[in-house]
């Protein structure tokens, strides 16, 4: 249930965090090792819109695989990995840039999230997270992780026009 409306303009930043929110949180492996995770394209115009609109935008990940590096530069943001505490890291990241906490929205999916998310003004989360995580969401999307989160934020939630601000007449 969505407990709150929220519009790009009341945000400063909006931080996301990547495996269960940008993948479905699942990971191929090989027999060496490797591994590869599933991302949805749709997300790209959504990042592309945060961009054309000049929001702040970030990813945070505990993962220390350099697919998330990978994808976060694809789509032209700022990411930290390897994070052990994103407590820290997001307070770290508002002294750093200047920001409010009140005005942050923070997008999880696990407890690992769930702190970090409590601190922020605002929280979203998958369909499918946790559901402590669901429970303390200040809105549940109806898309589960990786299947197109970024996409549904951005034009049900935040209800910006991608086809205006992208390919405006």
């Amino acid at each position: 249930m969505n407990k709150i409306e929220i519009r790009l303009r009341d945000l400063d930043a909006l931080v996301f965090d990547f495996d269960g929110v940008l993948t479905n949180n699942r990971v191929i492996l090989d027999e060496n090792g490797n591994e590869w995770v599933s991302c949805n394209r749709s997300d790209g115009l959504a990042f592309d819109v945060f961009r054309k609109l000049r929001t702040k935008v970030y990813i945070f990940s505990t993962e220390k695989n350099l697919v998330v590096s990978a994808r976060a530069n694809k789509l032209g943001v700022p990411v930290l990995q390897g994070i052990g505490n994103k407590v820290d890291a997001l307070k770290t990241l508002v002294t750093d840039e200047k920001l409010k906490l009140s005005r942050i929205l923070y997008i999880g999916n696990d407890l690992n999230d769930l702190r970090a998310m409590k601190l922020c003004g605002y929280s979203v989360c998958p369909a499918d997270s946790h559901p402590r995580v669901v429970e303390e969401a200040t809105i549940t999307l109806q898309k589960n992780g990786g299947d197109g989160v970024v996409r549904e934020l951005v034009e049900d939630i935040l209800n910006e026009d991608i086809l205006q601000i992208l390919y405006p007449e």
